[in-house]
């Protein structure tokens, strides 16, 4: 295995392995930043939804995986020596917390849905009906105007989960931080061991992943039978399309947990002088970052590849004035028209729990 010190490149084998696993981050970068401008595009005066952000962590933590793997070959072949130090660890563990915190905002939302009180028989009025058959639904509560273009971020339409999720990611970014420098540290002369540091790090990664895949497992199976009760459109679609997420999350974090918790692949900015074959260490390579980061982020990609309704001021007013007839006595009396709102309503735009 080649060393990182002394300026010596990987073999040819690991040296392809790690160029065509940064190809395909760069390609699903590329995907996810490009369906974001799309998205942008189509309807800028949303400001920034749900399938916004869930674009913007995914293309992030796919770029920054794009930058490490290239980084680190320019590293190995011209012998960084700050890169084999705490600047390597760093661009190691930023993606993954950003790819980390993409998947606990997905949780988030799925705990919201499973703990939606049923209380009407019919289900009419339940938010996963909502959410299985308006997929702007959220542009009922926006309201545009001028402070909106300067403030396109409201603290008050983020759900309680939603915050916690974003305390957390802020609280994985310090706690990087503080072991990127205890890393540095302990390049000095001292008891810290900075390789010490860095295999508690990647430990703790690992089993928050697993964490994270286990919670995903347990309240996608809740939302798939909880989705079942659902009277939709088009049902069995998009339980799939719960049901696949969840298998291939929990399958892709445990392997690639597995890897992190067994074995130094992960380190690639620093390896260690220990005996591994190259063949071993290319699949373990493609097991970690393609199974463990690229194939998820696809997944995330395709499910919520729709793009949004071109006019969504015209669902919004439609949205208020559907509001205002269900207040008056006109619903009473023209039940007619009250379908046929509804109907047009909910075929201007279908939603995905995802």
């Amino acid at each position: 295995m080649s060393e990182l010190e002394g300026g010596n490149c990987f073999p040819r084998l690991l040296l392809g392995v790690n160029v065509g696993l940064a190809l395909v981050e760069g390609i699903v970068a590329f995907l996810a930043l490009f369906q974001l401008l799309r998205i942008h595009l189509r309807n800028q005066e949303l400001g920034w939804t749900r399938q916004k952000v869930f674009h913007v962590l995914i293309g992030s933590s796919n770029l920054g995986y794009f930058v490490y793997l290239v980084l680190a070959l320019f590293a190995a072949c011209n012998g960084w020596r700050c890169w084999s130090d705490s600047c390597g660890f760093i661009f190691m563990a930023f993606p993954k917390i950003l790819f980390f915190a993409a998947f606990l905002l997905l949780l988030s939302f799925w705990v919201d849905l499973c703990h939606q009180p049923d209380d009407d028989d019919d289900y009419e009025g339940s938010f996963i009906e909502e959410a299985l058959l308006e997929k702007t639904s959220h542009a009922n509560l926006a309201n545009i105007d001028s402070h909106r273009k300067c403030f396109p971020v409201r603290l008050s339409r983020i759900g309680y989960r939603q915050k916690l999720v974003i305390l957390v990611t802020l609280l994985l970014f310090i706690i990087m931080m503080a072991f990127a420098v205890i890393i540095w540290i302990g390049l000095g002369e001292n008891p810290i061991d900075s390789e010490v540091a860095s295999r508690v790090y990647l430990d703790l990664s690992a089993i928050a992943m697993v964490l994270l895949g286990a919670a995903l497992a347990c309240y996608g199976i809740l939302l798939y039978l909880k989705m079942r009760k659902v009277r939709a459109e088009q049902p069995s679609s998009e339980m799939w399309k719960v049901a696949g997420l969840t298998i291939v999350s929990v399958l892709c974090f445990v392997s690639s947990s597995c890897v992190e918790l067994l074995t130094d692949i992960p380190l690639l900015y620093h390896w260690h002088q220990w005996p591994l074959n190259d063949i071993y260490a290319s699949l373990l390579l493609v097991l970690y970052y393609f199974v463990g980061s690229s194939l998820p982020s696809a997944v995330v990609l395709w499910v919520m590849r729709e793009l949004p309704p071109a006019e969504a001021s015209n669902v919004q007013e439609e949205s208020r004035t559907l509001a205002f007839v269900a207040d008056s006595s006109v619903a009473t009396h023209n039940p007619q028209r009250w379908t046929t709102t509804t109907s047009m309503q909910n075929q201007a735009s279908r939603a995905s729990p995802i």
